[in-house]
């Protein structure tokens, strides 16, 4: 495994990085109980995975507490990435639908004193804001309140995850000019460069670093589906379109040369892709078993893509029809 520095907090993080969500939420169409969960998540350590990416949403604390849970022995040796900002406090269960959000002081201070409690810890390394709005980007008083919690200690840097889908440019740039953000996390994959590629130059320009999510394009590049696979009602893959996933097959048959010439599997390729570009912090991986968590941490081997494959990638890319970017700025 080899590590990276998270922008111009310092922190070193591991290349790839525990996505957590898939412990706590059935939204990849399979249920994880918690003894395997806790496999999961002490293999990863194992395969020298550090940092754990999670949030306080993710099965109502659930995910957070099953990282305290099994890795509070080793607490000093990982990076916890945890975000917060949903009020999910009067609903049942956490479902796909947006909820109210609150970034005040307030509300800040409350949800990292019950994140601490259910990691156990006395600190979170990553605090971040979860699918934030412009508006609340904007808010110097929300941001004066979390760069507070760093000089206090109780956070290390802060990240800003945009979302929930793909396309937040504006808010992306926005974020990286804010003081004591060193991370934003955005989907970004060999077939969804935009906004992503415009993200990684300000990223470099502001020494802040890019944690991707979604790097498999929804199951597409690992070619567990297909255009007829059956997307079971409780996957949140039934977003992506049959027509969509048609499109994007199509796509992969353009880049196999690519990964052929190179010896790599389509999925080495995509992960190989994201981490040969310099501003990347950790790729974010779904991952919903050990052997998944096993394939993706010996892809982070140091061997980056020749800048000629690079430049063919970024050209087939551009050949492709433009998608339309989301936007919450007034």
């Amino acid at each position: 495994m080899k590590y990276r520095r998270l922008g111009r907090s310092g922190i070193k993080v591991s290349e790839i990085g525990f996505g957590a969500w898939t412990i706590a939420l059935d939204w990849w169409g399979r249920r994880i109980d918690e003894e395997e969960a806790i496999r999961m998540l002490k293999k990863a350590y194992d395969m020298g995975i550090t940092l754990y990416e999670t949030a306080d949403m993710y099965g109502k604390g659930k995910s957070e507490r099953l990282i305290g849970k099994a890795l509070g022995g080793v607490r000093d040796d990982i990076i916890i990435s945890t975000k917060y900002g949903y009020d999910y406090s009067g609903v049942e269960q956490v479902g796909h639908a947006e909820l109210p959000q609150s970034f005040d002081p307030r509300f800040t201070q409350k949800a990292l004193e019950m994140s601490l409690e259910r990691l156990g810890t006395d600190r979170v390394d990553v605090y971040g804001l979860h699918n934030p709005k412009m508006s609340h980007i904007r808010d110097d008083e929300s941001f004066e309140f979390l760069n507070g919690l760093m000089r206090e200690g109780k956070v290390g840097a802060l990240q800003v995850a945009l979302g929930p889908a793909i396309g937040w440019l504006d808010e992306g740039l926005e974020a990286m000019s804010r003081d004591g953000v060193t991370a934003v996390q955005t989907v970004y994959n060999i077939l969804e460069q935009t906004p992503g590629n415009t993200l990684m130059e300000r990223a470099a320009e502001r020494d802040v670093s890019i944690l991707v999510r979604v790097p498999d394009a929804s199951g597409i590049l690992t070619g567990k589906i297909t255009a007829d696979t059956k997307i079971p009602k409780n996957d949140h893959r039934r977003d992506r379109k049959a027509e969509w996933r048609a499109e994007a097959l199509k796509k992969v048959e353009q880049l196999l040369p690519i990964a052929e010439r190179n010896g790599l599997s389509m999925s080495e390729l995509a992960i190989k892709f994201i981490l040969s570009q310099g501003a990347v912090g950790s790729v974010l991986p779904t991952v919903v078993d050990i052997h998944e968590i096993e394939s993706f941490a010996q892809m982070s081997d140091d061997r980056a893509l020749p800048a000629s494959d690079m430049d063919e990638i970024l050209e087939i890319y551009s050949s492709w029809p433009p998608y339309k970017l989301k936007s919450s700025a007034a």
